[in-house]
């Protein structure tokens, strides 16, 4: 059974000691990905002041950010979008952000239909307001 990790610099670097993903059998698991632009630590749609409060927050760009890393990651896998399998998503906010993720989930995921699960959590390692966990075949 074949074994191989990924990381590429066209994506956000991971926040802590993990790969962008690994390659074991035809599948590939993905490690959590924000939507933090690659080489910066710039967020989409972020804005804070000194003290860390939001002096600008649209979450409808993190969204689409989150899903073009996502991209990225899969074809530097030697996998594409269309053979995503699973998708865990995690917001830090269910109430006011799920039903904008979900209108711009429809429009990314409109042909790839991979098994969904979204679950809210109390926050994430950056002051990100999503984060996707995805497994593909290759």
């Amino acid at each position: 059974m074949s074994d191989q990790i990924t990381s590429t610099k066209k994506a956000p670097d991971p926040v802590g000691a993990y790969p962008h993903s690994r390659k074991v059998g035809n599948l590939l698991f993905l490690s959590g990905v924000g939507p933090r632009k690659a080489g910066t630590d710039e967020i989409p749609g972020l804005e804070l002041d000194k003290n860390g409060n939001f002096k600008q927050f649209d979450f409808e760009a993190q969204c689409r950010s989150v899903f073009d890393n996502i991209k990225i990651i899969l074809e530097e896998s030697g996998s594409s979008w269309d053979n995503l399998v699973d998708v865990t998503v995690f917001l830090v906010n269910m109430k006011r952000d799920f039903h904008t993720y979900n209108r711009v989930y429809k429009e990314y995921f409109a042909d790839a239909n991979p098994c969904r699960t979204t679950l809210e959590i109390n926050s994430l390692p950056t002051p990100i307001a999503i984060e996707l966990k995805c497994i593909a075949t290759i």
